[in-house]
This record gives C-alpha cells, sequence and structure tokens, in this order.
C-alpha cells in the first residue's frame, strides 16, 4: 500500500496509510551510524511508550505500537488542530477548551509525563475529545523543574499564536491545572522563576 507523505521534520516524516500514521525517525548524517541507530531506536521505543502510559493516565492519545525499531504505528486521529480550532470559537466554546487543556495536562504531570513540545499545534479536538499527540520530545520525569519547563513552552505558544486571547485562555488552563494536580503549586513557583530567567537572559 502506498504512503502518502503529511509531515516531514527535522527528527521524523509521518506517513499517513489508511487510518493509520506511520512515524519515522529520520537518520542523522552527522552522527556515528551505530550511535544514530541506537539513539533512535531509544526514542522511538520511548515515545511508544509515553503514548500507552498518557492512555493509561486517562489522557486521549493516539494507541501505538513499535512497527520497527525506528518506526510507530499509531491511530490517525481525524480532528482539528486546537491550534485552529481555538481561533474560531466563541469565549464559551474557548473556556470549556482552556478547560480540558488544563486537565490533560494535569493528568500528564500526575503521571509524571513531561510532554517535551506542548503546544496547540500538537493537540487535536476530535468532537468533544481532547487528544495529545507527538510524544517525540517527551520523557518521565517527576522533577518540578521539567513539569515548570513543559507549562512554559505551552505559554511561550500560546502567546505567539493566540495572543489575542493569550491572557484569558491561560488563565482558564492554569485554573484547572491548579484544581487536577496537587503538585501545581510548586510547579508554578518554578514557571515564574523560569519566567525571571528568560527576562533578565
Amino acid at each position: 500500500m502506498s504512503r502518502e507523505i503529511i509531515q516531514r521534520g527535522a527528527e521524523a516524516i509521518l506517513y499517513r496509510d489508511g487510518n493509520m500514521i506511520v512515524k519515522d525517525r529520520v537518520k542523522k548524517g552527522y552522527r556515528i551510524p551505530a550511535l544514530d541507530d541506537e539513539i533512535r531506536k531509544k526514542r522511538t521505543k520511548l515515545e511508544a511508550g509515553l503514548l500507552d502510559r498518557a492512555r493509561r493516565a486517562g489522557v486521549s492519545s493516539p494507541k501505538a505500537e513499535m512497527a520497527d525499531k525506528h518506526l510507530i504505528r499509531m491511530d490517525y486521529i481525524d480532528g482539528e488542530r486546537v491550534k485552529d480550532a481555538l481561533a474560531g470559537m466563541k469565549s464559551a466554546g474557548q473556556k470549556k477548551l482552556g478547560e480540558k487543556i488544563g486537565a490533560m495536562i494535569a493528568a500528564l504531570h500526575s503521571a509524571d509525563i513531561v510532554h517535551g513540545d506542548l503546544t496547540t499545534s500538537n493537540m487535536i479536538l476530535k468532537g468533544n475529545e481532547l487528544y495529545v499527540i507527538d510524544f517525540g520530545l517527551g520523557k518521565v520525569s517527576h522533577k518540578v523543574e521539567d513539569k515548570a519547563t513543559d507549562l512554559f513552552l505551552l505559554y511561550e505558544a500560546i502567546l505567539s499564536t493566540h495572543y489575542g486571547i493569550s491572557g484569558s485562555i491561560w488563565k482558564i488552563i492554569i485554573n484547572m491545572y491548579m484544581q487536577k494536580y496537587s503538585t501545581a503549586p510548586e510547579v508554578m513557583k518554578r514557571f515564574e522563576k523560569i519566567g525571571q530567567r528568560r527576562r533578565y537572559k
């Protein structure tokens, strides 16, 4: 069956294969071949494991399996990127979606999952269900610093992509995150410190 390339990035190529997505982690020519093979294998295995861990934590994400040492096959989520969905929503819809995002991040962090690339481009709204995708930069970590960095990446993404509503949507996300995650106060304190470090660089 022929595959349709839907995205070509620095780390991987994504193919559409029927109702599945195939993620092929690409070779890096600047690395020693044996080392490159090992890194790609480890990252692929980790990403498949994170997707499974997220689903077990109650977070909607594609069901995935390693098809090869560098390949992941996963469900194709036929929905709208949150990046696009937010723009056309009225305030009531934005509030509901913001609450879903906050609850989703709380569930990830409660399971010690750090996504690594939290943006509204990596969230998909299918009906009323919010999915998170692309754990290619993710890891398992209990560290407050890592979780605060996760949040700060999302904050910067929202500020740049959804500037007109960034203040209101961020407040909604964080309010729900604080409600759902017991360690949220510590994470938010570190979040503020990260912001200060960025401002004074």
